[in-house]
């Protein structure tokens, strides 16, 4: 493995193979590998990903009367007793340098099986609740920092749907609950998403040069500025819950917490 060989892991929720879901992973594969990298993947739905969180994931429970997520989480997690499937997606997360989600935009978020990924994996200890410290390792600290992360999305319907008064909201902040939530929260840098609109009508020309351009894209993969989200330990947040009052003043709401400078 040469020096600047990576891993990347590419994470892929639709069930349909002849999907451009597929087909982006596909190309995201065959990419980063005529690069030098190592690629490993994790197609949800061809693995048959349980998505559903709930007892089944604690075989040894730590208090068999009450089902408490983040107590048996933390605890299966500490003990070794995850569940198999759960600790194989766990070691390919710390063993990626980056990890690549594609999705559908199902209902304005990922479809269920991706969120369900995230719900089982994520497990205290490894995704929250780092080092036993509660919440001060998190927002650009924790288990994940480092990595990078990058979103790629198949939207339906038209971009002005998604522009700044597009009628189903912006983009950024549709997908805010798992860019900075579920991939800047554990530590990683988070790139800006590529999305691909249009696609309930899209044609075979359109496709190549979706592909093309995505194809571009991961070449800058680990050059690439990631979104510039505010760490909670860089001095934004003096008691880490609440932005510091003389930053974005008159904002508020979810892009106060990225850092244009303004």
């Amino acid at each position: 493995m040469s020096v600047s060989t990576k891993k990347i892991l590419i994470v892929h929720a639709q069930p349909e193979p002849d999907s451009l879901t597929a087909q982006f992973a596909a190309a995201a594969r065959q990419t980063l590998e005529a690069q030098g990298h190592r690629v490993l993947s994790s197609d949800l739905y061809g693995m048959g990903w349980k998505a559903v969180f709930d007892a089944q994931d604690f075989p040894d429970r730590a208090d068999a009367g009450r089902l408490s997520f983040i107590a048996e989480s933390g605890h299966a997690f500490a003990a070794g007793t995850q569940t198999a499937d759960v600790e194989a997606e766990q070691r390919k997360l710390l063993a990626a340098d980056a990890v690549i989600l594609l999705f559908p935009l199902w209902w304005f978020g990922p479809p269920a099986i991706l969120k369900g990924w995230i719900d089982r994996v994520y497990a205290y200890g490894f995704a929250y609740g780092f080092e036993g410290q509660g919440n001060r390792l998190r927002y650009g600290d924790g288990l994940l920092k480092g990595k990078r992360a990058l979103l790629s999305v198949m939207v339906g319907g038209p971009a002005a749907d998604y522009g700044p008064r597009g009628i189903n909201g912006p983009l950024d902040q549709l997908l805010f609950p798992l860019t900075h939530g579920c991939l800047f929260y554990p530590g990683m840098d988070v790139l800006p998403t590529h999305a691909v609109y249009g696609t309930g009508r899209i044609g075979a020309e359109a496709v190549k040069a979706e592909l093309a351009a995505w194809r571009q894209r991961l070449v800058g993969l680990f050059d690439e500025a990631p979104i510039p989200f505010r760490r909670q330990n860089g001095g934004d947040y003096p008691d880490r819950h609440r932005l510091a009052d003389a930053l974005a003043p008159g904002r508020e709401g979810l892009m106060v917490h990225v850092d244009t400078g303004l």
